[in-house]
């Protein structure tokens, strides 16, 4: 597939992350030394077949989750493109629905195939405390 933008890679990135969908989410990555993935609380895995293996693992667990995304920033010098977005993630089913942010940061490469990620970092964002009100007698 040919992305011609780096939204374009990035909303295939998501859809593929949210259908479980190995080989089009492989088809994104560009097959290259260079290109890295941090998952929350996971370690730095450099090369695509550590990735490729990673989300494996991670579309083996079945679990289908349910992406809106925010783009905070998007910069693009060239031939690459810094995506800095939250990623509202839902989980579960009706009545045990449980939502969570990640703050992840994407980069893409044009490349003679169009637009493919080399980065995807992600890590929990962190919760905002809720103002207390004090009522004074």
């Amino acid at each position: 597939m040919l992305y011609a933008t780096p939204a374009e890679a990035e909303d295939a990135f998501y859809h593929a992350f949210s259908h479980c969908d190995l080989n089009t989410m492989m088809e994104i990555w560009l097959d290259a030394a260079h290109v890295e993935c941090i998952h929350p609380g996971g370690p730095r895995l450099e090369g695509i077949a550590a990735i490729r293996r990673s989300w494996q693992q991670i579309f083996a667990q079945g679990e289908r989750l349910r992406f809106h995304i925010v783009r905070h920033q998007c910069t693009q010098t060239g031939n690459l493109a810094i995506h800095s977005v939250s990623e509202q993630i839902q989980t579960g089913v009706a009545g045990t629905q449980s939502m969570a942010e990640v703050i992840s940061t994407n980069i893409y490469e044009l490349t003679a195939n169009g637009w493919r990620i080399i980065l995807h970092h992600a890590s929990p964002a962190r919760a905002v405390p809720q103002a207390t009100t004090t009522t004074m007698h």
